[in-house]
Formats: C-alpha cells, sequence, structure tokens
C-alpha cells in the first residue's frame, strides 16, 4: 500500500482544491474570487498527478511481483585468508520495496479535513485578535455617494468616509450594510466585517458601533446581520476618537452568511 502513498495524498489534496473552487463557493472564505481559475487548474493538475502516481505504483507491483518469481534471496559467500567461509543473503525484491516513513500518511489528514469539513471562514476571533485599529492621519474630500435611499454600501465604506471625508458625504443619508456580530464592553456591539487583498492571511477589520432602539439585545455573536440607519458624526476626522464609527439604527435584520463573507473596498 505504500507505493500508492504519494498518489493518494495528490489526488485528496486536488480533490479537495477542487471541492472548494469548481463545485462550491467555499474558496471565497480563503480567497479572493480572482484567484478561483488558478484554483481550479491547480486541483486538475493535482489530480492528474495523482493519477499518474498511482499509474505507475500499479506497475511498479508488477515489476516487483515478477521479479519474486525468478528467485528472492542471493546468498555471498567470502572465504578469508584462514579458509574461513562467511555467507550474505541478500533479499533484492525486498530492498527497494519499502516506500517513505509511515508517518508521511499523516499528511493526507489536511487534505481529508479540506475535503469533507472545509473550515469557516474568519469571525470575531479573528477581528478580537487584532488590536484596536489607529485612524491614519490625513482627510479629504470623497467622490459622490450614488443617488437612491437607503443606500448599499460596504462597512468599509462606510468606515472610511466617517473617519475621512471633510466633504461629510454620508450627511443625511439612509444607509444600509451587511455584516456580522461582535460584542465590546459595557452592552456595545459592532456589524463588523474583514477586509481580504489578496486571501484570508491577511485580512484586516472594518466595524461600526450600532446604536439606536434597534441596538438593544444585541443579536448573537458571529450572526450575520443587515442594518439600516444613519450616520452619527464622532470624535475629529483623521484621529483615533473618530474610530470606530457609529450608526443609529432603524432596522436590524437578521440575514444567512453571503456566499462571500469578505468586505470590498
Amino acid at each position: 500500500m505504500r507505493r500508492y502513498g504519494s498518489a493518494v495524498l495528490l489526488l485528496l489534496t486536488g480533490g479537495a482544491v477542487l471541492r472548494i473552487s469548481l463545485f462550491s463557493e467555499l474558496y471565497l472564505r480563503y480567497v479572493q474570487a480572482a484567484l478561483r481559475p488558478y484554483l481550479v487548474v491547480s486541483g486538475v493538475l493535482l489530480m492528474l498527478l495523482g493519477l499518474v502516481a498511482a499509474v505507475r505504483g500499479m506497475r511498479h507491483g508488477e515489476d516487483a511481483d515478477a521479479e519474486e518469481g525468478e528467485g528472492e534471496v542471493e546468498v555471498e559467500v567470502e572465504v578469508d585468508e584462514h579458509g574461513h567461509s562467511d555467507s550474505h543473503s541478500h533479499a533484492h525484491a525486498h530492498a527497494h520495496a519499502h516506500g517513505g516513513p509511515r508517518i508521511a500518511w499523516l499528511l493526507t489528514l489536511p487534505a481529508l479535513a479540506l475535503l469533507l469539513f472545509p473550515p469557516p471562514a474568519l469571525g470575531s476571533y479573528s477581528a478580537s485578535r487584532e488590536e484596536a485599529q489607529r485612524a491614519a492621519q490625513g482627510t479629504g474630500t470623497f467622490s459622490a455617494l450614488p443617488a437612491g435611499n437607503p443606500l448599499d454600501i460596504s462597512v468599509a465604506q462606510y468606515s472610511s468616509r466617517a473617519i475621512y471625508d471633510t466633504g461629510h458625504s454620508l450627511k443625511g443619508r439612509t444607509l444600509r450594510m451587511t455584516g456580522f456580530v461582535t460584542h465590546g464592553s459595557n452592552g456595545t456591539w459592532y456589524l463588523t466585517r474583514l477586509l481580504v487583498t489578496c486571501c484570508a492571511a491577511d485580512a484586516t477589520i472594518s466595524k461600526v458601533e450600532i446604536r439606536g432602539d434597534e441596538a438593544d439585545g444585541a443579536p448573537q455573536t458571529d450572526s450575520w446581520i443587515t442594518a439600516t440607519g444613519v450616520w452619527v458624526p464622532k470624535g475629529k476626522l483623521g484621529t483615533d476618537g473618530a474610530w470606530p464609527p457609529i450608526l443609529k439604527a432603524t432596522v436590524v435584520k437578521q440575514v444567512k452568511e453571503p456566499a462571500d463573507p469578505y468586505d470590498k473596498r
């Protein structure tokens, strides 16, 4: 069975990659949508390499069986200068039959786990590990927001405009955004979203404090909500006092986690 170890590992890994990228949208938990074609190609190549390794393993087994029929043991007799003989036996058929160390099979566990139990997207635990952000110094005007009320806006866009926009483009607008729930101290809670540039490893946090009558009875941590409300100015623009921004909510509705759990700029 050892001769098929590399084939099994390649097939499991390739199958796992294809499962999350070709047959579902689970890959969005880990990387940006633009990387999907590369994942699909990688999965196909891993599957092909696994099939090649399996075929080679079968041929190797057939060759080994053929060698056994010709005799496995060769005895060498050596005679020293005093006339004593010493015999050595060599099991040629088995000398090269051993595969890699058995511990290498442990490498199949991550691939099997990804195939059967893909981990969830980053959530409140990842958000809580990031230290409180400090608003970068420097402010300016932003482009005008599209017409319409309520206006759907990402948490990252809302946060940027609330902290840096000297033109106050959020003022007087009814805004709607979606994210998961995280909790702070003294009963405060936040609508939170993680922003990824390339993959989950570089995720950064954006969050908005939810206030107002609709904020009473905070939803459960990691539950997904859509909040509709208006901007409440806080602190001096471009300083730590402006972060995190506030939304006075008029509607808070629980929703299903979106297929792409990460935010857009």
